[in-house]
Parts: C-alpha cells; structure tokens; sequence
C-alpha cells in the first residue's frame, strides 16, 4: 500500500541545514513573529521565507520547500521547550 502513495518522505535535516535555518530565522524574527500593529503582512512573511528557502537549500540534502522550513522551526521550537 505505501508503495501506491506518491508523496515520498525526504531525508532528514542535516546539521547545516538545520544550522542555517536557524541563524536565518532568528535574524528575520522581528518580521516573521512580531505582533501588534507593526507586524508584517502574510505577504512580507512570504518573501522571507522564500529568502531564508534560497539559504537552506543550497546546504540541503534535498530541496526544501516553505513548508518543511515552517514545520522544522516549529518542531525546533517544540523540542526546545520540552528541555526545560
């Protein structure tokens, strides 16, 4: 049956992706997190991601879309918190 599904699982992050990801994100976190009225617009939030997207993949073990980078800062964040 899996054999069937046409979405295939990448390769993990390695640690420079991971690396780049990071340093990417944290110099943009005004402008991908911030609230209140200053805050970007979805659209400012796109241009960014698809620029720290243009970082990573150089460095990757396979292409990376928006998403994966989304889904990898989250689960970053998440396993960070559970340290504590």
């Amino acid at each position: 049956m899996a054999e069937d599904s046409p979405k295939r699982r990448k390769a993990n992050f390695n640690e420079a992706e991971t690396e780049v990801l990071i340093e990417q994100v944290l110099k943009h976190e005004q402008l991908l997190f911030a609230a209140g009225p200053g805050r970007a617009s979805a659209g400012q939030k796109r241009k960014v991601w698809e620029l720290i997207r243009h970082k990573v993949n150089p460095v990757a073990a396979c292409p990376r879309d928006v998403e994966d980078l989304k889904k990898r800062w989250r689960d970053l964040k998440r396993r960070d918190r559970s340290k504590l």
